[in-house]
């Protein structure tokens, strides 16, 4: 898998794979997502394309200062289960940590047993909170 920065080329492309991944809920508008990321860090966007250049994962990384987020990771079920995950993941953390960011975290939804021994084999454990939210702009 080669790893680069999104693209807007990529929009249709990075939106079906979150959908063939089952990460599009009704309450999040996926191009508003695609959008907002790119209004903020877009260089922490990131995809991986097969040797064709057939886009086949992506990830979003966010830092604010105090800890770094992960969002939106998704590798096509076609391609799962080879690695391009973790991959995805120790790229995350690389630039995370050369920005200085001291701990990264992520949400799983609840239920989510298969990801969340995926996170569990890359070191990543509960840390015991309970996540909250509120829907600031509703997307439609």
């Amino acid at each position: 898998m080669n790893i680069r920065s999104f693209a807007l080329t990529d929009t249709e492309a990075v939106v079906q794979l979150w959908r063939d991944c089952a990460l599009v809920r009704p309450w999040n508008n996926p191009y508003k997502d695609i959008e907002r990321k790119l209004s903020v860090t877009p260089e922490l966007f990131l995809v991986g394309t097969d040797d064709g250049g057939t886009l086949m994962a992506s990830i979003m990384v966010g830092y604010d200062g105090h800890r770094g987020w992960i969002n939106y990771l998704a590798v096509h079920p076609d391609h799962q289960r080879q690695g391009h995950a973790s991959r995805l993941m120790q790229e995350a953390e690389a630039l995370l940590t050369a920005r200085g960011c001291p701990k990264l975290s992520l949400q799983i939804r609840a239920g989510n047993e298969a990801v969340i021994a995926f996170y569990a084999c890359l070191g990543y454990t509960d840390d015991h909170t309970v996540a909250l939210g509120k829907r600031l702009i509703a997307d439609h």
